[in-house]
């Protein structure tokens, strides 16, 4: 049974993962590992060591304590965040043009820009 740590962090990976729009193979590269390692993490069932996390957090650009945030929040209320559901449906998304119109319509009605990487 994965520990509610593991699998807060690893929620956070993938969130990062998608709002960056890279794969579980470009992250896992980066890291000369599988991609089937990525989703492990992601899921919480391995638990990624302190030098591993600061790799990620140095890829996604987001800090350390990033993959922390909220988890003493983290109720049943706050996993079924609407906006990572939005994350997740997008990354989901296969054709790179109509996953980039997407963001860009959520940019202009946000006003908000996504941060792209490549």
């Amino acid at each position: 049974m994965s520990h509610p740590v593991d699998i807060h962090v690893g929620r956070r990976l993938k969130q990062a993962r998608t709002l960056r729009r890279q794969s579980q193979t470009d992250v896992a590269r980066e890291l000369k590992l599988s991609f089937q390692q990525i989703q492990k993490y992601e899921i919480g069932s391995n638990r990624i060591a302190a030098s591993r996390l600061h790799e990620l957090a140095r890829i996604l650009e987001v800090t350390p304590g990033y993959f922390f945030e909220g988890l003493d929040d983290d109720t049943p209320e706050t996993k079924n965040d609407p906006a990572l559901d939005i994350v997740n449906a997008i990354g989901s998304i296969k054709d790179d043009n109509v996953r980039a119109r997407i963001l860009t319509f959520i940019e202009d009605v946000s006003g908000v820009t996504v941060a792209r990487r490549g």
